[in-house]
């Protein structure tokens, strides 16, 4: 199937004003490289539905405007935990028998399961009510840390800004990590964190490195990432011990230095596939990679396709909002 371009959010009574904010923000136009997209915000009636900070907002569509969407959004609201109408759960269950790719973030995935559109599936929720969707829906496999779960046509996503990271998650899986990376930075956001990362991070390192010495060593890493940036080196430069390093980089970003160099080599090498004819033996060096095998090895790996035929299937075919997932394997 060709990448999405139609998004539809289904706009709950009691919305999250938040959530509603990051899914217009996101799929916004971004400029050139991120014309945006064919965006709705659908009710399950047009004109206005009630926020959870008392301000309404209008909406454009009913439960129709779900019927055609090439991703269709199920936003949080207060009432997740009353059964939806079964009108919404016909609509849900209709866009995903004609393959639409469905997603919802937050407490969205209690209308998901409701539908049943998560049984035999992993799932994840805002922490805080992850043992409360175990318990009502016991066919769901809900995973209470995890940041974003992908199960191929159905994501989920965490709570509250998880949203943002679900979002560009699905930008990146189908437009390509340039126009990911493009709208992030656009939105000063982190431009990739992983599904697995945890939650609920006690202090978040900005991406602009001025908090801090640990900040601005991850800045500097970002600048010579064609660099190995062994984890001694790192700790060198915050003036920490490297064990001290560790303990506070896993505290403030939730994962390990080795895996966010490996992350942040990872896109790096996905955006420069797609929007350079450099050789892959180039782009592995400017990434840090050893040679071409190395890079080929971890992509393979953390992809699930070799270099080339990732380039191939994200080719631009007429513009930089034109891509085609070609070879990339489906996603069910």
């Amino acid at each position: 199937m060709p990448p999405f371009r139609t998004v539809a959010a289904y706009v709950p009574p009691g919305a999250g004003m938040l959530a509603v904010g990051i899914v217009a923000e996101v799929f916004a136009p971004h400029g050139e490289a991120a014309p945006g997209f064919d965006f709705a915000l659908c009710g399950d009636r047009p004109g206005t539905v009630p926020t959870d900070v008392g301000v309404p907002i209008a909406v454009d569509r009913g439960l129709d405007g779900l019927t055609a969407a090439d991703l269709v959004l199920v936003l949080p609201g207060a009432g997740f935990r009353d059964p939806p109408a079964p009108a919404v759960l016909d609509a849900l269950t209709a866009a995903h028998g004609r393959g639409a790719l469905i997603a919802a973030h937050c407490v969205g995935a209690f209308t998901l399961a409701a539908a049943g559109l998560l049984d035999g599936l992993r799932a994840t929720t805002h922490w805080r009510f992850a043992g409360l969707l175990a318990r009502t829906h016991p066919r769901v496999t809900v995973e209470p840390d995890a940041l974003y779960l992908d199960e191929g046509r159905i994501s989920t996503g965490a709570g509250a800004a998880a949203g943002f990271d679900l979002c560009l998650h699905l930008l990146r899986r189908e437009h390509g990590a340039a126009m990911a990376n493009t709208i992030a930075r656009d939105m000063v956001l982190p431009s990739h964190r992983d599904g697995g990362q945890t939650q609920y991070l006690a202090a978040p390192v900005p991406e602009d490195g001025r908090d801090g010495p640990l900040a601005e060593v991850l800045a500097w890493a970002r600048e010579h990432l064609h660099e190995p940036l062994p984890v001694a080196e790192l700790a060198r430069r915050a003036m920490m011990s490297k064990r001290s390093f560790a303990r506070r980089f896993a505290a403030a970003t939730g994962t390990t230095p080795h895996a966010w160099l490996r992350e942040l080599r990872l896109s790096g090498a996905e955006e420069l596939l797609e929007t350079t004819d450099l050789p892959v033996e180039e782009i592995a060096r400017r990434v840090g990679y050893g040679s071409a095998a190395v890079l080929r090895e971890q992509f393979v790996r953390r992809r699930g396709v070799p270099p080339r035929a990732y380039r191939r299937a994200f080719t631009r075919a007429s513009g930089p909002s034109d891509r085609a997932r070609g070879s990339l394997p489906d996603r069910g």
